[in-house]
């Protein structure tokens, strides 16, 4: 589970990673007992919009997943915001399930922190998942049905180049 500015981007991204079999846009990271768009829109929520990554562990690790999501689903050094979305529903945050998982997503921000990969500070959260709600049904697959939509242009279409460019190894067309 991860989230990293609007749904829309990271869920595209992953959806071109080989070995993901499915990728649900959704909300977690919150208190209340339920999430829609309008209320963890309003940023009061606490929930985070984020997407849930099913893969196959013989075909990729959660390792490579970390990978793709901090070299180009997001940029993990911007506080509460993505491009031109602001507020904390826009937060990065890696939300675990397991130890393991908290352990090396924990070890992973840490090297890149101590390379120096990015010139600011990493400031992606590592929480427990809690819950996770699903995004009403047009949020889903959304960079695929709206591939014009200014906002994907301008902000999603450049991170599946990237994606192909950087990761040609774990790049698939859809």
């Amino acid at each position: 589970m991860l989230a990293g500015g609007c749904f829309w981007g990271v869920e595209a991204v992953f959806e071109h990673v080989k070995g993901v079999t499915r990728v649900e846009s959704g909300y977690a990271g919150g208190s209340a007992d339920a999430a829609q768009y309008e209320t963890v829109s309003s940023g009061r929520t606490g929930h985070a919009e984020s997407v849930q990554i099913t893969y196959d562990p013989s075909q990729i690790t959660y390792g490579q997943l970390l990978k793709v999501f901090f070299a180009v689903a997001h940029d993990p050094t911007e506080l509460n915001r993505q491009g031109p979305d602001i507020g904390t529903q826009y937060r990065s945050a890696i939300f675990y399930k397991n130890e393991e998982q908290k352990r090396i997503a924990e070890s992973y921000i840490a090297q890149l922190n101590q390379a120096k990969v990015f010139s600011q500070k990493i400031v992606t959260q590592v929480v427990p998942l809690n819950s996770f709600f699903e995004a009403e049904s047009y949020h889903q697959n959304y960079l695929a049905n709206h591939p014009n939509e200014p906002y994907i242009v301008y902000n999603d279409l450049p991170k599946l180049v990237n994606l192909r460019k950087q990761l040609p190894e774990l790049y698939r067309e859809k």
